[in-house]
This record gives structure tokens, C-alpha cells and sequence, in this order.
């Protein structure tokens, strides 16, 4: 990786550059708050905010340091409540984009962040959990995933399905009545795949500038599939550097 820019950077300007001006987008605290502040306070003004904790349409002027930062409300168009939130915004289909992090994710983009290893009754590692995250999988217009890459993340089978991508491929969405598409886009920070129109299977289909198949075939822990026309996507413009700094330096003085 280039040293303008580390390899976190290049992945958080990529998954911004994937939301488009005017959408509504469910955003999840951490690397994809962070990634859709960076779309609205750059390419997207007109971006919609709209946080696990009822605040829709925030325009937080730091990044906030969870869904219950008052500046999230203070800055939002409307502050409802939770079942609101999801009973009137999420699962009738009023959000264009869910944006969503895991601790693991499977070929066919089905995400984890409830427990690894053993059983759910005596895990090896319990993590923080759902929260809203199987609602935003199963009732955005499509969801975009964001992640660092590593072969403990990128699993054969997720130990746990918080949150439902393709399941074991075509049709399962279907089948179970889920409203929204699914994963999109999987965005690290080697590259970006997107699910294969036919099978469903999580596909690279653009490297990261400096970064080879045979790094991001490494980072996964099953068998790759790799897109015939592959591409390399453009390094952060200066813009989207001294913006995405900016931000980052808000969130280590509020903390």
C-alpha cells in the first residue's frame, strides 16, 4: 500500500464512494459510520443518516462514538423511537441502503457478530451481538458490507448467521420472504466483492491499488472466485484524504 495512504483509508473512501447523493442509508456504528460520514461531508450532501437509535437524517459534525451520541440527535431532522425506526422506516422498504460491519462473513455474504466457536450456550468468544443488524440485512433495498479481510473473518461457514446474506445461495432470500436484495458489495481493505449473478458466491471483482489476488486469496478462507474481467479501483483523492482525517481526528478529541 501506497504510503499517502494506509490500507484502512483506501477501504473506508472506497465503501463511501459506493453510497449515492439523496439515498436513505441505515448506517452501523464503527468503520461504516465513519465511511458514510465521509460520503456526505465529500461526494454526497444530500445523504440521509438514519441511526440504530431513532435519529433520522443526523448530520453529526464529528463522527459519532455510538448510536447513542447526542450528537446524532442534536443534529438529526427527527429523533423517534426505536420501534418506529424499524416498524415504519426499515421493514416497509424506506431505506434505500443498509451499511453494516461483522466479525465473520461466508462465501455467500451471511455475516456473524453474535459468537465464535463452540455452541451459542458455551461459545468460545461471545460477541456484542444483533442489535438491528438482521432487520437491515433483510429489509434494506441492498446492503453494503464493510470489513477488513483476514482468513479468521473470511470463513467457509459462519459459526453464528446474525445477519442473513444469500444463505446457501440462489433463491434462499426468496424463499424466506426477505424483502431487500441482500449484500451488494463487500468492501476490505484489499478489494471489493459483490455477489455472483447466477450463484450468489462472493466474487472479487476489483483489487485495491497495490494489491494482488494471490494477498486477498490468502485473506480468505475458502476457495476465491475471482472475476474474469477484474479491475483496480482509483487511490483517495487529496479531497477524500483531508476529509477522512479530519473526521478521524474528531472521533480521537470527543473520545
Amino acid at each position: 500500500m501506497s504510503a499517502d495512504y494506509t490500507a484502512d483509508e483506501m477501504m473506508t473512501v472506497a465503501a463511501a464512494r459506493q453510497l449515492r447523493d439523496g439515498t436513505a442509508c441505515f448506517v452501523g456504528i464503527g468503520l461504516p459510520s465513519t465511511a458514510a460520514n465521509l460520503a456526505r461531508a465529500s461526494h454526497a450532501p444530500n445523504l440521509v443518516l438514519i441511526y440504530e437509535s431513532g435519529c433520522l437524517g443526523a448530520k453529526p459534525d464529528r463522527l459519532p462514538l455510538s448510536i447513542g451520541d447526542g450528537v446524532l440527535a442534536d443534529t438529526a431532522d427527527a429523533v423517534v423511537s426505536v420501534p418506529e425506526v424499524f416498524n415504519y422506516w426499515l421493514q416497509p422498504g424506506r431505506i434505500d441502503v443498509g451499511f453494516l460491519g461483522a466479525a465473520q462473513l461466508d462465501r455467500y455474504g451471511n455475516l456473524n457478530t453474535t459468537v465464535i466457536g463452540g455452541d451459542y450456550d458455551d461459545p468460545g468468544v461471545r460477541l456484542p451481538g444483533a442489535g438491528g443488524a438482521p432487520e437491515i440485512a433483510a429489509s434494506c433495498g441492498e446492503v453494503v458490507v464493510i470489513v477488513r479481510q483476514n482468513p479468521r473473518t473470511f470463513v467457509e461457514r459462519v459459526d453464528f448467521v446474525t445477519s442473513f446474506g444469500y444463505g446457501s445461495g440462489p433463491g434462499e432470500r426468496r424463499r424466506l420472504g426477505l424483502p431487500g436484495a441482500g449484500p451488494r458489495v463487500v468492501i476490505t481493505d484489499l478489494g471489493v466483492l459483490e455477489p455472483d449473478p447466477v450463484t450468489c458466491e462472493l466474487t472479487l471483482t476489483r483489487l485495491h491499488p497495490g494489491v494482488t489476488v494471490e494477498q486477498v486469496r490468502a485473506a480468505t478462507g475458502w476457495d476465491l472466485a475471482v472475476a474474469e474481467r477484474l479491475t483496480t479501483g482509483e487511490p483517495p483523492t487529496r479531497r477524500e484524504l483531508t476529509v477522512l482525517r479530519a473526521l478521524e481526528a474528531t472521533k480521537r478529541a470527543a473520545g
